[in-house]
């Protein structure tokens, strides 16, 4: 925004002093003014109308003049302030800053709930661009959480984000895990969604320390479930009359041996199956953060064949996926069917494909990233850690049948 910005200071002759006058400074933008006084007093005879500051090398002259400075600093630097916000400013707002007079409204204006509703607002509408659905509704989730220990804990409907102190954080830390019951794991979570409000309000200078300073939490390491081999080629093999179940079953398998999301199957079109290079054909999707490409294994090609005809399936929808609420209930029915003693859910299929699909079959760790498109190679490494105690356990029998034999 160009604004043509200048300044002035003045001398205003007291009228009980005939002798003296004090010191004011008019801010001219865009041809508007505004005046204030600087609350300092100087000697006529000091004072120079044309360079607009004290003259002589007095050591009240000195003294004025380096005051003259300061004032004029801040001038500038409120200024630039409101060049920075790029909104339209007029010379009465430079005045208000210099005199501190907006850091009072600023902060009677920044309430917490609404600064975390304007997050989510930009979050919704950045959706399907730089943020997926699920990150949205984490953060509308986690809002509702502090929502909810605000009117517990503070008896109010929303606090100023400058109320919000180490007792407050880790006071909502102790809620989330007692009143709502969540997990470790999910508490940290939602506590590091509000982290990125409250770090908000800091870079905006919405606060003058960041609460989170000394607040420190790990997630914990959670073993993930996934389907052995013996157990996936019981899945694969156990014939299901049942025509809803049997698809379910389908599209499971299909999940097992392509690492896709629940997300990524359901958006999967034909535009996403390309022969690649080897003359095979392959799986590229663009996620959200990330892009995969996942060469279709046998089972998998066997599988979209399978209901390439099916009425629901067309160039925008390769699978006749139901919803995810339905699959998981499904899937666990197909768990009790096949004998399968896990917690099966459609999720666990990408587990499935990570560790007894690749990994234990030696597709090197950095292969098996690229086609869950991870962004880092230290969010696949959990899988090879899963791998290891696998080894372990597998060894520990092999301990026990040497024993046995004198080994």
């Amino acid at each position: 925004m160009n604004t043509i910005f200048s300044h002035l200071f003045y001398l205003r002759k007291s009228k009980t002093k005939t002798d003296s006058g004090i010191i004011y400074f008019r801010i001219t933008v865009n041809g508007k003014r505004a005046v204030t006084t600087t609350g300092r007093e100087v000697p006529v005879s000091l004072w120079n109308p044309a360079s607009g500051k004290a003259t002589g090398n007095s050591a009240q002259a000195k003294a004025v003049n380096r005051f003259l400075s300061k004032v004029e600093n801040d001038i500038y630097n409120a200024h630039q302030r409101l060049v920075d916000k790029g909104d339209f400013f007029s010379s009465k707002d430079i005045i208000d800053i210099y005199l501190g007079k907006d850091k009072k409204k600023e902060d009677e204006e920044k309430i917490l709930l609404e600064i975390f509703q304007e997050h989510n607002d930009r979050v919704n509408r950045l959706v399907g661009k730089d943020f997926a659905k699920g990150t949205a509704e984490r953060y509308r989730t986690a809002k509702k959480h502090v929502e909810e220990y605000i009117k517990k804990e503070y008896k109010t409907s929303d606090i100023p984000v400058m109320d919000v102190n180490h007792k407050f954080i880790t006071g909502f830390e102790y809620y989330l895990k007692t009143e709502r019951n969540c997990a470790h794991n999910s508490a940290i979570k939602y506590i590091t969604n509000f982290k990125k409000i409250i770090r908000i309000a800091f870079t905006n200078e919405w606060i003058s320390r960041d609460p989170f300073q000394n607040w420190k939490a790990k997630l914990k390491v959670v073993d993930r479930e996934f389907l052995t081999e013996g157990e996936l080629q019981v899945l694969i093999s156990k014939e299901i009359k049942n025509e809803r179940l049997s698809l379910v079953k389908d599209i499971f398998t299909f999940n097992c041996f392509t690492g896709l999301c629940y997300a990524d199957v359901k958006k999967l079109s034909e535009k996403d199956v390309v022969v690649g290079f080897d003359g095979k054909r392959w799986i590229k999707t663009n996620r959200t953060k990330t892009k995969s490409s996942i060469p279709i294994l046998h089972t998998a090609e066997a599988i979209l064949e399978k209901y390439s005809a099916h009425p629901e399936v067309s160039e925008k929808h390769l699978i006749p996926i139901l919803s995810n609420q339905k699959m998981n209930a499904y899937i666990k029915e197909i768990a009790d069917i096949c004998g399968i003693n896990k917690n099966l859910t459609f999720h666990l299929a990408r587990h499935t494909f990570a560790t007894t699909v690749t990994l234990s079959n030696g597709v090197p760790i950095e292969s098996v990233s690229k086609m869950l498109g991870h962004k880092n190679l230290q969010t696949t490494q959990h899988y090879a850690k899963i791998l290891d105690r696998k080894i372990s356990d597998d060894m520990a029998i092999l301990r026990e049948r040497l024993v046995a034999k004198n080994f």
